[in-house]
């Protein structure tokens, strides 16, 4: 005779809220830092590798524009960092909807073929298009360095 060990009990709302709460926790607390502490102070938050060796990274510019958005100075935002401005939007929605299905006790939406590869490959060239294109000399890549 066999004893069949009980079916575990599906996961609670909290448990499945559990991951998207400290991901969206972090990212305010991150931009609360950025909020208090200007990184548009030389040295506030420590040296740019990338910047150093001469270069900008796509994220060279991100901290500033962080702080720019957490002003309402979009422009200002953009001109430290476009790609950043750009994305954060699309983050936000998916922050958003990630929450949403795990509120709802749904499986997280995935794309699935031939659509995953393509979409990172997508987004992948566009981060390499827009290093390229901010590290050109004048006067084609200066509207896009930090």
């Amino acid at each position: 005779m066999s004893v069949l060990a009980p079916a575990p009990s599906p996961p609670t709302r909290r448990e499945r809220l559990r991951a998207p709460g400290l991901v969206v926790g972090g990212l305010a607390l991150a931009t609360l830092a950025l909020r208090l502490r200007d990184p548009h102070v030389a040295g506030s938050w420590g040296l740019c590798p990338s910047a150093a060796l001469g270069f900008w990274c796509p994220g060279c510019g991100g901290l500033r524009a962080v702080n720019d958005l957490t002003h309402g100075d979009v422009a200002a935002a953009a001109s430290s960092n476009l790609l950043l401005v750009v994305l954060a939007p699309v983050v936000v929605v998916l922050l958003g909807l990630w929450a949403l299905s795990r509120w709802r006790g749904r499986p997280v939406a995935r794309l699935r073929g031939r659509a995953a590869p393509v979409v990172l490959v997508t987004a992948l060239a566009a981060v390499a298009a827009f290093t390229l294109l901010r590290n050109l000399p004048l006067p084609l890549g200066s509207w896009l360095a930090p």
